[in-house]
């Protein structure tokens, strides 16, 4: 049985994103895989300025916290990534948090749960493009994208059937990748 982190990248105060997180962990319960939330607010990290680069840092980390993030992450087979969409991009702190590392995300396969007022499609972008590249992850085609304007009311997530068909194929594609 793979294990897949939902990867919570907000650490805004009165984010949208845990109730989504929350959603997509409880969704796959039951499933042949086991799912677990990882949320960036428990792992606050540095600004990425370490003197050896991720990519060549064996997984053996001089700061404690990024030791931490790394040891948590390479414990996963594959991710999704719960994503917000700042300014039609991908949100600093979570992109910092991807790269302080290297190895633990080589070659696995990920896939994506975008939010925003509107479409997710920019940020989803811009993720497919920083981990296919050097590290080379498995991105899978599906997405899902939760408008919030459409997905919340009085402040409550309520998905659409569209957003849970959406989800179940970003699931089944994920999980096809990881046997």
């Amino acid at each position: 049985m793979a294990k897949i982190a939902v990867v919570l990248g907000s650490i805004r105060k009165g984010r949208a994103g845990k109730a989504v997180a929350d959603w997509v962990v409880d969704q796959a319960q039951g499933r042949d895989h086991d799912y677990a939330l990882v949320d960036l607010l428990d792992h606050p990290l540095p600004l990425m300025d370490a003197e050896v680069v991720p990519a060549a840092a064996e997984k053996a980390y001089a700061d404690s916290a990024v030791q931490r993030w790394s040891d948590t992450i390479d414990a996963f087979d594959g991710y999704i990534f719960v994503t917000p969409e700042y300014n039609s991009n991908v949100p600093g702190p979570f992109k910092n948090a991807f790269d302080c590392l290297g190895q633990e995300w080589a070659g696995k396969p990920i896939a994506f749960v975008g939010y925003s007022f509107g479409n997710s499609r920019r940020v989803l972008e811009s993720w497919r493009m920083s981990v296919t590249g050097s590290l080379k992850m498995q991105a899978v085609d599906a997405a899902t994208d939760v408008d919030l304007a459409a997905n919340f009311a009085d402040a409550a997530f309520t998905p659409t059937s569209a957003v849970l068909t959406q989800l179940q194929a970003t699931l089944e594609e994920l999980e096809a990748k990881l046997g």
